[in-house]
Order: structure tokens, then C-alpha cells, then sequence
């Protein structure tokens, strides 16, 4: 059985309501959240940044563990925040948890897909036998162009996820992706906001990746929509996972406990797992589970999980974490962010 073995996440402290950004610029604040159903986000403070947020995501249940430690042979990071064009922040990650020096490294980028697909190859690598285990982190301290559409929805946080075969928590039973040149959202180099092309971010872009992921995967596996206890999706707002649920056949119910944008924001390549975090929370073994993230630029991992037995050992209190929040105003935001 190959899968994820544990897991760790962390979100900032800090919120703002998107009330307070809609206020700024003057928007209604009713109609901004009507439209993308999220009423605050989560963001990162001076001190924290995409290293930070993967070190307190990881060491939350790596700090004790000796074994685990020494087994990691691959340390991958998935990001589109990176402090620097040309160092890994793998290795910083690895030095800071104490790991041993025999290990591959490397960080990923591929939009808010860049931590699934390193997933994907930590569960080759495992099934190889050429390593024990993988630490893959997913981190992120969004930011967008003030005034934006996007600036409503970029928020932080991280995830870590330990990837082996032994006392499995969530089998990866299968997986596809879905791949095509459609650049409906981009960073050019040394420019310090993305830009994006509107509306073509969905319907080309989002719905069509992560649906056909999502339909050649059932098709795959031989199951339907039905079979599966819980869906998460990756959540750029909070309307396009609802509509695609709707579209491929999923109902409210089944994406009720990963839906957790509407107090979280996106946190880019986080966002999608950070749902998946949520799930593993209440998920019960033998409980089927469909995951799917998205990238711009642009692809979608779709994946077939299984809960196990050992999920009862290796629970995290996500909700009653998320709780612990603390509001600032525009200004405090934009010192937090370091926005001009």
C-alpha cells in the first residue's frame, strides 16, 4: 500500500475580511462576496513567508519523530511565492527539520498545482523502492495588484504531506492529469503581481482542465460519482468548485467538509490540499475520496484515495486551528504583505 503517511499544515493567525478590501476601493462589499463567496482570508504576517509556513506545516508532527526523519529520501517543495529566483527552498526546509543529508531535493512550480504534482512523483519514487518516504510541502503567501480581482481571494498557508508505505493513512489508489498550453493566469519574471485574462480563466481554463482530469479518472477507476464519500477541488474563489461539483455530477453534500475557502482564501499551490487537510479530519477508513487540483498555464492532478485504518492515530484539529484568528485593517494588510 503506498500513500500519504502523515501530514501537517499551518495557517497564519491573521485575517482579513473582504468586507474591509471592498471598502477601500469603494466596491459594494455584498455584491464581492455574493459573487465569490468568500467573506476573509487568511494572510501571512512580516515574519512569515513560504519557508516559514512549510517548516511549521512539516515540523508539527516531524519535530519527534527520529525515524521518520532519517527515512526521507526526497524533499520536494511546491510553490509560486518563492523568495528567491535561483536557491532551493527544499534544502533550507531540510536543514531546518534536522534531516539527513542523503536526500533528493528540488522545488516544483506550476501555479496552484505545483504541490500535486511533486506528490505524484514522491508516490513514483516510493513505489520504485528507491526511498523510504517523501516530505512534500505545499506553501504559499499569495499576493495580488491592489484594487485586483484577485486580491480578494490571495491568501497564506502551507501544508506538508509524508508519503511512504508503511501504516498508510490515505491509499493513492490512482491518478491522471490533464495537461494543455492555456495561459489564463501568469508571472513574468521580476514582475511583482500576476496578471491574469479574466473569464477565461474558467470555462477554457479551470473547468475544462479539472473536469477532463477529474471524468478520465473515473473512467479509470471504474467508479462514478456516487462512490465517493468526500471531493475536494481546488478552490481559486468560492463558485468555480461548487459549479464544477455540479457539472461533474458531485452534490453539496460530498463537498461540504473540503469546502474551506470562503474563511481561508486561496493560498495558491496550498489551497487545493489545505481542502484534503479538512477532510482528513473526519474521514472514517475505508471512506473513497476524490481529489483534484488546478494549475494555471495550465493542468489539473486528479486522484483516487482510500482511508485506511490508521487515520485514527494520525488525526490533526483543523477546524478548531483555523479559529485562531486575528483581525487587521487595510493598512496593517498591506505592511503585512509588503505592498508599495
Amino acid at each position: 500500500m503506498f500513500g500519504i503517511v502523515d501530514y501537517g499544515f499551518y495557517i497564519p493567525k491573521y485575517r482579513i475580511k473582504i468586507e474591509d478590501i471592498a471598502n477601500q476601493w469603494g466596491k459594494c462589499a455584498d455584491k464581492v462576496e455574493l459573487s465569490l463567496r468568500i467573506t476573509e482570508k487568511a494572510v501571512a504576517g512580516t515574519d512569515e513567508d513560504v519557508l516559514t509556513m512549510a517548516y511549521e506545516a512539516a515540523s508539527s508532527f516531524l519535530s519527534g519523530d527520529k525515524k521518520a526523519k532519517k527515512q526521507i529520501g526526497a524533499v520536494f517543495v511546491g510553490s509560486e511565492t518563492f523568495q528567491y529566483a535561483v536557491k532551493p527552498t527544499s534544502t533550507s526546509l531540510a536543514e531546518w527539520l534536522g534531516l539527513s543529508h542523503d536526500y533528493l531535493a528540488y522545488d516544483t512550480q506550476f501555479a496552484c498545482k505545483a504541490a500535486t504534482g511533486a506528490l505524484i512523483s514522491a508516490l513514483g519514487m516510493v513505489k520504485s523502492g528507491d526511498i523510504e518516504s517523501a516530505l512534500v510541502c505545499a506553501t504559499d503567501k499569495a499576493n495580488a495588484r491592489p484594487k485586483d480581482t484577485l486580491e480578494y481571494s490571495a491568501g497564506s498557508g502551507a501544508n506538508a504531506w509524508l508519503v511512504g508505505h508503511e501504516k498508510v493513512i490515505a491509499e493513492i489508489i490512482r491518478w491522471h492529469s490533464y495537461s494543455s498550453d492555456t495561459p489564463d493566469f501568469w508571472r513574468r519574471a521580476k514582475s511583482e503581481f500576476p496578471s491574469h485574462a479574466g473569464r477565461f480563466t474558467g470555462t477554457p481554463a479551470y473547468f475544462q482542465h479539472l473536469g477532463e482530469a477529474v471524468k478520465r479518472l473515473l473512467t479509470k477507476t471504474n467508479t462514478k460519482p456516487s462512490d465517493y464519500h468526500h471531493v475536494v477541488f481546488h478552490m481559486p474563489n468560492g463558485s468555480f468548485p461548487l459549479k464544477a461539483a455540479r457539472q461533474l455530477g458531485f452534490s453539496g453534500k460530498q463537498m461540504e467538509v473540503g469546502y474551506v475557502v470562503p474563511t481561508l482564501g486561496n493560498s495558491y499551490s496550498a489551497s487545493a490540499l489545505m481542502g484534503l487537510v479538512a477532510v482528513l479530519e473526519v474521514a472514517r477508513p475505508g471512506d473513497n475520496i476524490l481529489f483534484a487540483s488546478y494549475g494555471s498555464g495550465a493542468g489539473s492532478d486528479a486522484m483516487q484515495m482510500k482511508i485506511t485504518k490508521h487515520i485514527d492515530k494520525k488525526r490533526k484539529h483543523f477546524k478548531k486551528s483555523i479559529l485562531q484568528k486575528e483581525y487587521i485593517d487595510y493598512a496593517t494588510y498591506t505592511k503585512f504583505m509588503n505592498m508599495k
